[in-house]
């Protein structure tokens, strides 16, 4: 009995050290399970079916109405509504910016779109990092990880041109930082410094498209994306990958 009480004790001890990292593993995925469910509620409920523009026309005035008597309750309720909508990666942001414009004009629309996108993308980004990001750079090859040393040196700077260019849907440029490892700090501030151009534009669209839909004529968001603006924002693109050219040009003199 002596000589198998140790061994009993190491496996009693392996056996209760796994049984808090299983535990820990399906704890980290609960808050991806929950965002599933939402996103999934959404569509079965037809919810989305408010994030259009025929929507926006059908309800203007209530919502002219509704910011005119509670101005901050409005700002608040803007501000959840979109935070919620880019948590879920639910289609019709653009419509949603649109909306802010016109509800509060140009100036405050961009800042209160600003805030909310911000946060909505900062909540998928922790989700992401915290249920997957972190098990999968783990386990991750020497592919990944070589991908993953590449982009954080100019985590800043990459991340600037894909907010400012709508190279990809808004949604994945949400979920590949946390699978690259980026910091939270450079995440939230180069979503919050390159989505500002972009939002202004749909903002200040939303601010005079009240003739538009007196008119009943057909809006598409897309046509808002004119070449002199798309040739703006790839010009400021184009500023924010001057610092990391910059340093691979130096970095091959050396």
């Amino acid at each position: 009995m002596d000589e198998e009480s140790p061994e009993m004790n190491r496996c009693a001890t392996a056996s209760g050290a796994a049984r808090p990292q299983a535990r820990f593993s399906l704890a980290r995925l609960w808050p991806l399970a929950a965002l599933a469910l939402a996103i999934v509620a959404v569509f079965a409920l037809d919810l989305d079916r408010y994030l259009t523009f025929e929507a926006l026309r059908e309800h203007r005035e209530a919502l002219a109405a509704f910011v005119a008597a509670n101005m901050v309750l409005a700002a608040l309720t803007f501000v959840v509504v979109y935070t919620i909508a880019i948590a879920l990666s639910v289609p019709g942001g653009a419509i949603l910016t649109i909306a802010g414009g016109f509800m509060f004009g140009s100036i405050l629309g961009t800042v209160l779109v600003v805030i909310a996108a911000t946060l909505g993308a900062t909540l998928v980004f922790l989700i992401a990092k915290t249920a997957l990001g972190d098990p999968l750079r783990a386990k991750a090859g020497p592919f990944l990880k070589r991908m993953e040393a590449g982009f954080q040196e100019d985590a800043l700077n990459y991340l600037l041109v894909l907010r400012l260019i709508p190279l990809f849907p808004f949604w994945i440029v949400n979920l590949v930082p946390a699978f690259l490892g980026v910091p939270l700090r450079t995440y939230v501030l180069a979503t919050l410094i390159g989505i500002i151009p972009g939002s202004f534009v749909f903002a200040s669209v939303g601010a005079g498209i009240g003739s538009v839909l007196d008119s009943g004529q057909e809006f598409s968001p897309a046509s808002v994306l004119t070449p002199q603006i798309v040739i703006a924002l790839v010009g400021l693109a184009v500023l924010a990958l001057l610092p990391v050219a910059y340093r691979k040009l130096k970095g091959r003199r050396s």
